[in-house]
């Protein structure tokens, strides 16, 4: 039996016709009503998460794994603030998710009873759209309780994904359930204009493949966002430089290849399609903002412009997938060609270009495979990454912020997950837990220790199983912040700045039922790790690596250091 609240029934029928299937729903009173019709429904999945911070990012991780978007369902007052990290997050990597929360009469809005906050906007411009709905007394109410949500639920399902707010005020009395039906209800389909991007942009596109030096830089997209066929072709005709959280399977030490190559103008591309979100390597960026003579143009959906390399000429609206499948078409048509002029136009100029980095990028594949870190972070994620390229199965991996995923960009030759749409420590380990409760296969969380006691509160549930695995890297605090300079002659840094710390996750695991591993040493780290990647264990698995954090800089530096 469903709630006899209408607005609630429209709601939860709504979603389903929308192709939510999947809730993340937190305790609470004013939202009880919604969470009994969603689980109900046989149509969603229920995952009850008590912290509304952490809960915010499960849905997010459960988005990111699924691709689509994911609710979450939270009671009244501060409740509905705690979400608002994990929103902005979810728009910003543009995997948005629905937020449902519950609410008091209008009547009562600001009138000293409890939890009686303004909720409509309070999150503000982080989401795509927020609507109130009505509590609906006649036909005419009904309509536009049900036009609010197929209006919030289309946006949310729009290409470039934003999140949405849907507020719900629930007069008393909250809890009877005599409704035997959930309503038919009235569903809008929304429908982006489809463009042939080939013809759409033929000028773009054959100015880019006219050019000498032509260059595609990909920030984080989702990984489906093009295709693998159209992506190789194109990698084999120019320079495409990309980190492990964005689409496509070859990932190039372009970090590292960028520092060696310092102000040499002879690498600087003369045309550029940059297209995805955020990048994380500031040396990537600064190359790009160097390239003064570029011609830059920027790819995507929404039609906005991000001048990131502050030198754009234009904006295609446009998706990655589209501009990829003309730039292979051309390639595949000018490889075809009878005319060996046209092909010559095709190959002999950008080919002396890739050659130019294929032979810089070499030489860092071999500095990669050859050094041998001393004990420290980023030893620890070469042995973990090592090990984990060699799972024949299925496997998910995700980053924090900061230091790890900077290693990351060293040593992982596989798409990861990373919170980098408003780049974050927070949310990190939610995301990643929630991503393991909607996967079959083995989910991974590399983090560093802030980022971990931040968001411990995303152990502290019920969903999670063996096949959540997170390797803890704890130096003490932000080791960043030891390798920034100008912080080494501050009496602030260690415990203002970088939070120095001496706690350690043992007893979290013990309160939590996460299976508990340590190491102090590399041999240790040795022993611990293949039992960590590739281990049974029907409960969740953490593997706490102590180092020390200038010595973690230290290394990191010697890498460069080539």
């Amino acid at each position: 039996m469903y709630s006899d609240k209408t607005n609630i029934n429209i709601l939860t029928s709504l979603l389903v016709r929308h192709g939510i299937r999947h809730a993340v729903v937190c305790p609470g009173s004013r939202n009880g009503a919604i969470i009994h019709n969603l689980n109900e429904c046989p149509y969603i999945t229920c995952y009850a998460v008590t912290d509304e911070r952490s809960a915010g990012f499960y849905a997010l991780g459960m988005a990111k794994a699924l691709e689509q978007p994911v609710a979450v369902c939270v009671t009244s007052g501060s409740a509905l603030l705690n979400v608002l990290p994990a929103v902005a997050e979810a728009t910003y990597s543009h995997n948005g998710i629905v937020v449902i929360s519950g609410d008091r009469p209008q009547a009562w809005i600001d009138q000293n009873d409890g939890q009686t906050i303004p909720q409509p906007d309070a999150l503000g411009k982080f989401v795509g759209m927020s609507v109130q709905l009505p509590e609906p007394k006649d036909e005419t109410e009904r309509w536009y309780c049900n036009r609010m949500v197929n209006e919030a639920l289309g946006m949310a399902r729009r290409s470039y994904r934003p999140s949405v707010h849907i507020n719900v005020p629930i007069s008393r009395p909250l809890f009877e359930f005599n409704t035997s039906e959930l309503p038919h209800e009235r569903y809008i389909k929304c429908i982006e204009g489809a463009m042939d991007a080939h013809k759409a942009y033929a000028d773009v596109i054959s100015s880019f493949m006219e050019a000498s030096r032509p260059m595609i830089v990909l920030g984080q997209m989702a990984f489906s966002a093009i295709s693998i066929q159209d992506f190789i072709k194109v990698y084999e005709y120019c320079i495409v430089v990309k980190e492990p959280m964005s689409a496509g399977p070859r990932f190039d030490l372009f970090d590292a290849a960028i520092k060696d190559i310092g102000n040499n103008e002879e690498f600087y591309p003369n045309m550029v399609l940059y297209m995805g979100g955020t990048i994380v390597s500031s040396d990537i960026r600064t190359f790009l903002r160097n390239a003064k003579d570029a011609e830059i143009w920027e790819i995507n959906e929404e039609g906005c412009v991000h001048d990131l390399f502050m030198n754009t000429c234009g904006v295609l609206t446009a998706s990655p997938g589209e501009i990829f499948a003309a730039l292979a078409l051309e390639i595949e048509n000018g490889a075809a060609s009878d005319d060996t002029d046209a092909f010559e136009l095709l190959t002999e100029s950008p080919s002396a270009y890739r050659n130019l980095w294929d032979c810089v990028l070499a030489k860092w594949y071999t500095r990669r495979k050859e050094f041998e870190p001393q004990y420290s972070q980023l030893a620890a994620i070469r042995c973990f990454e090592n090990l984990v390229t060699w799972n024949t199965e299925e496997f998910f991996v995700h980053y924090a912020n900061s230091m790890v995923v900077r290693a990351a960009d060293i040593y992982a030759d596989h798409r990861i997950f990373v919170n980098r749409g408003v780049n974050g420590i927070d949310g990190s380990i939610s995301t990643a837990a929630g991503h393991s409760v909607v996967a079959d296969a083995m989910v991974y969380c590399v983090t560093g220790d802030l980022s971990f006691f931040y968001d411990q509160n995303a152990l502290w549930n019920r969903n999670l199983a063996g096949n959540f695995r997170i390797l803890l890297i704890n130096n003490g605090g932000g080791g960043i912040f030891y390798g920034l300079p100008g912080l080494d002659g501050t009496a602030s840094r260690d415990k203002f700045i970088a939070g120095c710390h001496n706690t350690n996750a043992e007893g979290i695991c013990q309160q939590n039922d996460v299976a508990y591993m340590a190491a102090h040493n590399m041999d240790e780290l040795n022993d611990m790790m293949p039992r960590f990647v590739r281990g049974d264990s029907d409960r969740p698995v953490l593997l706490e690596v102590f180092t020390d954090a200038e010595t973690d800089n230290s290394v990191m530096k010697q890498f460069f250091d080539y």
